[in-house]
């Protein structure tokens, strides 16, 4: 179907940890960049990390040190690890493909929603 799939989104504490996964067809997992984006209410959605085919990554400056993107090519899945969770980490995550460094080319699926609170 050419649909990516988010899952792991949930509700956790302050300083706790989550661990998103996006499957994604072979078609698109095999020659494209990975992406996490997320968008929180009332902000513009905005790129968390990325990697491309050869595990080389990108972050966005308030997830480093926390967040690790990683991906797996037997289960054609892609993960975000998040540690040391914040209220402003507080959105629903998406996962989408495209060049590293540059926007993304597939269609916004529903993402997973990350809530972060005490």
């Amino acid at each position: 179907q050419g649909q990516l799939v988010e899952s792991g989104g949930d509700l956790v504490q302050p300083g706790g940890s989550l661990r998103l996964s996006c499957a994604a067809p072979r078609s698109i997992f095999s020659r494209n960049a990975m992406g996490w984006y997320r968008q929180a209410p009332g902000k513009q959605r905005e790129l968390v990390a990325e990697i491309t085919t050869s595990g080389r990554t990108n972050y966005r400056d308030s997830v480093k040190g926390r967040f690790t993107i990683s991906r797996d090519n037997a289960k054609k899945t892609v993960y975000l690890q998040m540690n040391s969770l914040r209220p402003e980490d507080m959105a629903v995550y998406y996962c989408n493909y495209g060049v590293f460094g540059g926007g993304p080319f597939g269609s916004w699926g529903q993402g997973t929603q990350v809530t972060v609170s005490s």
